[in-house]
Formats: C-alpha cells, structure tokens, sequence
C-alpha cells in the first residue's frame, strides 16, 4: 500500500561529500524507467486475460510484487527495484483485464482518475495548501496502517467465506469507504513528494534516486487499484 521506506529517518543519512547527489530530476527520470518496466509485462498479461497462464502471471506478480517491495522497503537494494516494476506490471495488466471485461471502458477512467489526483496532490504540495507536517505524517501512516489491518482481516476471512459487513460492498457506506481510502491514498503522494523534495535537498547519495522512484510508483499502482474499485462499486449500483 503506502511507501514504507519513504520516511525521516532516511534524512539522517549524510549528504554526498564530492559525489554525485540525489536530484528531483534524477528521481523523475527513474520513476519514468520504472514505469516502462512494468509497461510490457502488464501489456502481455491484458492479452492473456482468462487463460490459466495469464491467472498464473497475474497471481505470481502480485505475490513476487508484494514480496519484493518488502524486501527493498528494508535493505534499500535498489537493484530490485526494476524487478519490483516487472512484477507489478504483471499483476496489473492482468487484474485491469479483468476489471475491463466486467466494466468496459473502466481502466482507461482509472488511469486518468490517478494522473489527475497525482498532478492534483502536486499541485497542492507545491503551492502549499498541504504542509507535509510530523502531524499530517503521523494521521496518514495510522489511516494507511488502518486500512492495512482491514485488507488483511477481509482476506484472512475469504478463506472462511465471512466478510466485513458493508464496507466491500456496493452499497452507500461501501462506496463512502473507498472514496476514503482513494483519498488516503492520494495523500500518500504528499509524503512521496516531500521525501524526494527534503532529500534533494540534504543532497543525500544519488542511489536515493530509486528509493524515491520506487516509493512513488508503490502509492501510485494502489491509488489506481483503489480507483478501480471505486468505479466498479459505482457501476455496480
């Protein structure tokens, strides 16, 4: 879900003495790279859609997905971030062929459901209007943390056929919870933002490039899951 490894303690790294540094542009170009690795796996499992391979590819990617981003939230390998990319894409190509087949048209509406709150919440960050404060940072770890506990709680249930009442449904408080969690998500972007703008600017080492590149793409590929389901709760009223 949210960006472990994008949080203060990284800023009592010391800045690069005669090095390269970490850089905004720097960050950008690699979220960029990191977002073509995941392009051409998500595009080969949307044709697979339905198969029993193109199940298995999207199931691996979101199981090796989840897995790696645990890894690298933890050791900073920024090595496997290209892997995590790749894997990610697997899962979304799959899981946004499937969401297509049900509601057409739906992936193309999440897409740019999650560039205009990522240019949104930009847009906010640099005039302002919301202050990455230890505050605001403490109130989105504990809601994000929250909705985490809440995920796994409805999945440990699936395998006992029990769900949480309401909340996954398509009814109104169902809706009212994942236009929470979409909001929580896209707040999520700020402290993204505020990681890769304070480490520019503690001129920590370049390879904290990726270490941005990958907390972005993380709260990006929820904000657009989240998106998705949000939709499909709409379409489905």
């Amino acid at each position: 879900m949210s960006n472990p490894i994008l949080n203060d303690r990284f800023m009592e790294t010391e800045g690069v003495v005669g090095g390269q540094i970490m850089t905004v542009n720097g960050t950008l170009d690699k979220t960029f790279l990191l977002f073509l690795c995941a392009l051409l796996p998500a595009a080969y499992t949307w044709q697979l859609a339905g198969t029993d391979q193109g199940n298995m590819l999207t199931m691996v990617g979101a199981i090796a997905g989840f897995v790696i981003a645990m890894i690298v939230a933890f050791t900073r390998n920024k090595y496997l971030t290209p892997v995590y990319a790749v894997c990610e894409g697997l899962f979304l190509g799959g899981i946004s062929a499937m969401f297509n087949a049900a509601y057409p048209g739906i992936v193309i509406q999440a897409v740019l459901g999650t560039f205009a709150a990522m240019f949104t919440m930009l847009g906010l960050y640099r005039i302002g209007a919301i202050k990455c404060t230890d505050k605001f940072r403490s109130v989105i770890f504990t809601a994000t943390i929250s909705i985490a506990v809440l995920y796994l709680i409805q999945w440990i249930g699936s395998f006992f056929h029990y769900s949480i009442p309401a909340i996954f449904g398509a009814g109104t408080i169902g809706i009212g919870f994942s236009v929470l969690v979409v909001a929580i998500a896209a707040l999520n972007l700020i402290l993204d933002f505020d990681f890769i703008e304070k480490g520019s600017q503690a001129m920590l080492p370049k390879d904290y490039e990726w270490y941005g590149a990958f907390g972005l793409m993380v709260t990006l590929v929820w904000l657009y899951i989240e998106i998705l389901r949000l939709l499909a709760k709409l379409r489905d009223r």
